[in-house]
């Protein structure tokens, strides 16, 4: 086996310029992984030699990213927020853009005793970075299936967060009393969208991304069974799609929710709706 260094595997970056939106970050966090080392040792030592054991396990998981497996399932992990999160086949993998759902939830609430939910919860990454932001609330997590629930305990285990109970059932099913807030990010791909059959998505549970009535039943389903889990006054919060908005407020509006509006993601994109629930 030829000799390679640092700089060798990072040019193989070029090899996945039709297979990933950022190939060289995705090639330094494989070779990071690999030898165990920050990214910022790949730029202090560009031309030390990775040994006959190195070389192999990074040609590996060169040629795995190569058929198109998310970076996130080949570590086993994603950093979200300022936590990290172990992933699984069970879950979506947890995306920046849900950091604008994050953003608005804390916004909205002070930190100071509240109580708050997550439906739909995967990997936990939303509850867990509301957790670790704000101690005072009490966070409940939902999620429907067994894989993602002991997922999300255990993710809450590893960032050392207990202000955080994860329950299963399906949406607000498992909850009991009354909520300040209600945030989620379910199900809100058109079952027909062409783009299921690119990139990460096809790695991924169909469950946790499609839904009928054009992406948005679940979103229908969680916002009418929010009514009866709000506090008179508490927030309910979605992610959804970029074309999205408008369907969204529409349906706030027309079960009474008032002060609805909707956010904009660092992309410009129309990511996050959220209303207020006013008892009649």
């Amino acid at each position: 086996m030829t000799d390679v260094c640092v700089a060798d595997a990072l040019a193989k970056a070029e090899l996945l310029v039709n297979v990933s939106d950022s190939p060289r970050v995705d090639v330094e966090l494989l070779l990071c992984e690999v030898l165990d080392k920050p990214r910022s040792w790949l730029f202090t030592w560009p031309d030390k030699a990775l040994n006959s054991e190195q070389q192999a396990a990074f040609d590996q998981l060169l040629a795995r990213r190569l058929q198109g497996e998310p970076v996130a399932h080949l570590l086993g992990y994603r950093d979200f927020w300022t936590l990290r999160l172990k992933v699984s086949t069970d879950t979506l993998i947890p995306r920046p853009d849900t950091e604008c759902l994050v953003e608005q939830a804390l916004s909205l609430l002070p930190n100071q005793p509240a109580r708050v939910a997550d439906l739909g919860t995967g990997t936990g990454a939303i509850a867990l970075a509301l957790a670790s932001e704000r101690p005072a609330w009490q966070l409940q997590a939902t999620d429907f299936h067994p894989g993602a629930v002991a997922l999300a305990r255990t993710n809450a285990e590893l960032n050392q967060l207990n202000n955080v109970e994860v329950l299963q059932g399906s949406w607000c099913e498992p909850l009991s009393g009354r909520y300040d807030m209600l945030v989620s990010n379910p199900p809100y791909i058109n079952p027909e969208d062409p783009h299921l059959q690119q990139g990460d998505v096809r790695f991924e549970p169909l469950t946790a991304l499609i839904a009928e009535e054009e992406g948005m039943a679940d979103i229908r389903q969680i916002a009418e069974q929010a009514t009866r889990h709000l506090c008179n006054g508490g927030w309910l919060l979605f992610e959804h799609g970029y074309d999205q908005g408008d369907a969204v407020r529409q349906c706030l509006t027309r079960l009474g929710y008032a002060e609805v509006e909707t956010v904009r993601d660092l992309g410009g994109n129309e990511r996050v709706t959220q209303g207020r629930w006013q008892e009649k």
